[in-house]
């Protein structure tokens, strides 16, 4: 059976489709199955996994809308043990469809639930929201893996995110737990980056990973070729330091 993690940070451009696409590939060359599900509009992951997500015919939006379906829209990849549920930019519109539909904060579930036993991990690339697509993610996922870009204003943005995750451990996922904070983007040279570093650990303690993603050239290359960063150059820093990720991820 699949543990469902979903990466959600309602903040932007801090490395959170980057970690959702090279955490699924490297856990996926560790022979572990890994399902990617692209709950973004912006389709980043989809396309970074090679996908053309204008030419996807049916896409997570569909299986939202018709959950029992799901199956059948899931994509190979390049990396034998990974597949995508795709993304396309029409699941903007998913958000308000969703809002007449019963149990609207639980059709992912429905989608996903029955793909657990295919799969070992089911990694979810939430929207950088809070809106209704990411509670959907939530409700769904066992855990969530916070990225964070370690710089001032992200430290803001981590409170709001933490309060949203303890309401929906209220109101709609009771066995949601927070399964750690990945500190992104990280450069040791720079005063800030330890100062952000040593305030989030010594709050958070041991829901911090130990891995540290380091900024990379490679990593924002690596999309415009449609490939995790395994693949584009696995002897970078970026690759090694999600090799090391997956490492920690699986032993948690």
């Amino acid at each position: 059976m699949a543990q469902i993690t979903a990466l959600a940070n309602q903040k932007g451009g801090v490395g959170k489709t980057t970690t959702a696409v090279n955490l699924a590939a490297s856990i996926a060359i560790d022979e572990k199955k890994v399902l990617l599900v692209d709950l973004d509009p912006q389709a980043n992951a989809t396309s970074a996994l090679g996908v053309d997500h204008q030419a996807v015919e049916a896409s997570l939006y569909e299986a939202l809308l018709e959950p029992e379906k799901a199956r059948g829209m899931i994509l190979p990849t390049e990396i034998e043990c990974l597949s995508l549920l795709p993304s396309h930019m029409n699941l903007v519109g998913a958000q308000v469809e969703l809002v007449n539909l019963p149990e609207r904060e639980f059709r992912l579930r429905q989608v996903l639930d029955p793909l657990r036993k295919d799969w070992d991990h089911i990694l979810i690339d939430c929207p950088p929201s809070l809106g209704l697509l990411t509670l959907n993610g939530l409700s769904a996922a066992d855990g969530v893996l916070v990225p964070m870009q370690t710089e001032f204003f992200a430290l803001e943005g981590l409170s709001q995110l933490l309060n949203t995750i303890e309401l929906v451990q209220q109101n709609l996922n009771p066995l949601l737990k927070l399964r750690g904070i990945l500190l992104t983007m990280y450069d040791n040279r720079l005063r800030l980056s330890k100062n952000v570093r040593e305030e989030i650990e010594t709050y958070f303690g041991k829901r911090v990973y130990q891995t540290i993603i380091q900024r990379n050239v490679k990593l924002g290359e690596a999309p415009s070729h449609g490939k995790p960063v395994l693949l584009y150059d696995a002897g970078c820093t970026g690759a090694q330091n999600y090799i090391a990720l997956a490492e920690e991820f699986l032993h948690d």
